[in-house]
């Protein structure tokens, strides 16, 4: 582990944040830099790079522009000029161009790999924040001063507060709040995503997918002759029935897409079997009644996943962060009155996103041939810009203001 070094850290403001991805790593780098001493506990033995790709931009690239982080960002991350749907030969079917996204966006966009965005993040944080890979928590016991922790280590610690930035199915939410049956929220699809290098087939800065009535394929074209792979399909079943082991999922991905004619599915599907890092989940949100309980507040997917076919859960979780730190920097120590800013904020334009996350999925991978029909008529008329201009405006515009903090007294990065 590493200890923060700063000199402009506030006595007694401890916060132990779990989970040191996004959102965990963007709170702690906005913390430090407001005088507060985070310290990060990651399950994982050691950072996490790479992952599946990620569309970033809106309120999130706001927030990274602010941390200095843009050019990195491009330097680790891709362009994306077309979106590419395919027929069972490789013929086009329809396709989108990207010069609609940059006349709605600019040059405020880019495609990168989930994990990266965290590194990049996490350069600041390395040698100035305390973290504890390996290791997560067990319990959580808030008393009048602070919160006591104990981990799955057995060590135990206390802390002034405590935020789960640990995910869809966050440690933390479960222990301080106590999920209940509708806090994940199924959407009803299964996502798996794996990488695999000297894939023939680049389409170099192209999404494409082959798609069949409730289930898609798509591959990006990755650095270093890697390719990325993302597998869709519907899942009616209890999605409590999954397989949670490797093998198994695998077996599940092959036979899903046993009968697709698609030409490339063959070989895909011989990559799935030899990979070794499989991203396997139900696509599912989070709707939980307050963020905050008492000392402890959840950040990212913990509190509000808008689920993986949505696009924009790595923005949320920028800017959620950004916002948790500034309101619990202007509170001044009042940790309730900053919770409660923080929620207030930008609950109504999560919940707002999160609605239309649900109307979009159908989208993405519609169930039945006549939703693909539909899907590639409105993709063709694309095309024409004022009514490509007229849909990036619905799907990709972000109506949140985000808020203005004071600058941090001392630039520690």
């Amino acid at each position: 582990m590493t200890r923060a070094e700063t000199t402009n850290q506030r006595p007694g403001k401890s916060v132990l944040i779990s989970g040191a991805g996004i959102a965990g790593s963007t709170l702690a780098w906005w913390l430090l830099a407001r005088g507060f001493t985070p310290v990060l506990v990651e399950q994982a033995p050691q950072f996490r790079t790479g992952g599946y790709i990620i569309d970033f931009w809106s309120v999130g690239f706001d927030v990274a522009e602010r941390m200095g982080l843009i050019p990195a960002l491009r330097a680790a991350g891709y362009v994306n000029d077309r979106i590419v749907f395919v027929r069972a030969d490789g013929s086009v079917r329809s396709c989108f161009g990207g010069a609609a996204l940059r006349r709605a966006l600019g040059d405020r966009f880019l495609s990168i790999r989930r994990g990266d965005l965290a590194l990049e993040i996490w350069r600041g944080l390395a040698e100035r924040a305390e973290v504890i890979f390996g290791d997560s928590i067990a319990s959580l016991d808030e008393t009048p001063d602070g919160v006591d922790v104990t981990f799955e280590s057995g060590r135990r610690r206390s802390f002034e507060l405590v935020v789960g930035a640990d995910g869809l199915r966050s440690v933390v939410r479960r222990h301080a709040f106590g999920d209940t049956p509708d806090t994940e929220q199924y959407l009803g699809y299964c996502a798996a995503a794996f990488a695999t290098g000297g894939y023939a087939r680049r389409d170099e800065h192209t999404y494409l997918s082959y798609a069949a009535p409730g289930r898609q394929i798509s591959r990006f074209a990755l650095r270093n002759d890697g390719t990325g792979f993302l597998l869709v399909f519907a899942w009616p079943a209890d999605p409590k029935a999954l397989p949670r082991d490797m093998a198994s999922q695998k077996k599940l991905l092959i036979a899903q897409f046993r009968d697709e004619p698609w030409m490339e599915r063959s070989e895909i599907m011989s990559r799935l079997e030899a990979s070794d890092d499989l991203y396997f989940d139900a696509v599912s949100q989070i709707h939980i009644p307050r963020w905050s309980k008492g000392r402890v507040a959840l950040v990212g997917d913990a509190a509000y996943c808008p689920s993986l076919l949505a696009g924009e859960g790595s923005v949320f979780a920028v800017a959620g962060a950004y916002i948790l730190a500034g309101e619990l920097d202007r509170a001044a120590g009042d940790f309730a009155r900053a919770f409660c800013s923080y929620e207030q904020s930008f609950k109504p334009f999560i919940e707002h996103k999160q609605k239309a996350a649900r109307a979009f999925i159908s989208s993405f991978t519609p169930r039945t041939a006549a939703g693909l029909f539909v899907r590639d008529i409105v993709l063709k008329l694309g095309a024409v810009p004022a009514i490509a201009d007229l849909l990036m405006r619905h799907f990709v515009a972000d109506r949140f203001q985000l808020p203005d903090y004071p600058a941090p007294a001392q630039r520690i990065f």
